[in-house]
């Protein structure tokens, strides 16, 4: 089993995230050059209302075919969930094993109790009637009644993981609506959010325009969003 880390270098959320969107994100990372950071669209929500917003905090689940009956298979997910703080999502890769349902009902109470963000698997959800119900957003690659122990289980944590055919890094911001969800890199991250609230305002403008039945060209070439 690999060791651990647990980064402690992790910003504050951007101001007013909650007027972002997961396109405009993933437009703004396409102005600056990166163009796959965008999650695999079988990514789905739970609830297509709720918005995610947080700093990664990875889990690397490899598949098992065995537990030896004196290993906790749970330790490392147990020692993550309860490690998370305010504003962390739970990022956890499956690495596309349609085996393996790391999250379901009590991960998200413990996720609530901390104060986190929410979780995003590319692994299946259970449990998904009172996920639901608490309101707290989850990022799934499926749903099924599986439990984890016997068919996968955390290899390390805070490491960096491939998710839904994305590089996340602890600390990367996790963006989630029902679009889909985007991670922004931290080393492009100022540049790709002022360019995203520079978006908002021409958004808003050409918005404006074409609901007073402005043509769509006119609006275009005058703001130069679409």
């Amino acid at each position: 089993m690999f060791h651990s880390f647990t980064p402690r270098q992790n910003g504050p959320l951007p101001k007013d995230w909650d007027l972002l969107f997961a396109a405009l994100l993933s437009d703004a990372l396409d102005a600056v050059g990166i163009t796959d950071q965008a999650m695999q669209p079988g990514i789905r929500p739970l609830d297509d209302t709720l918005k995610l917003c947080g700093r990664a905090r990875t889990g690397l689940y490899a598949e098992a075919g065995y537990i030896a009956p004196d290993v906790n298979p749970y330790e490392l997910e147990i020692a993550i969930v309860d490690d998370l703080r305010p504003g962390d999502v739970a990022v956890f890769a499956c690495g596309g094993s349609r085996r393996i349902a790391p999250w379901g009902s009590l991960l998200s109470t413990a996720t609530r109790a901390r104060g986190a963000a929410g979780c995003v698997t590319d692994g299946f959800v259970r449990d998904t009637r009172e996920i639901r119900a608490m309101g707290l957003p989850v990022f799934h690659g499926g749903i099924a009644p599986l439990d984890s122990k016997g068919r996968g289980q955390i290899v390390a944590t805070d490491v960096p993981v491939l998710c839904g055919g994305v590089r996340v890094a602890p600390g990367d911001l996790v963006f989630g609506d029902a679009d889909g969800v985007v991670v922004i890199p931290q080393a492009a991250e100022a540049e790709v959010l002022r360019r995203a609230f520079d978006k908002i305002k021409g958004e808003h403008h050409s918005m404006r325009e074409l609901k007073s039945g402005s043509y769509l060209r006119d609006v275009y070439a005058k703001y130069g969003v679409l």
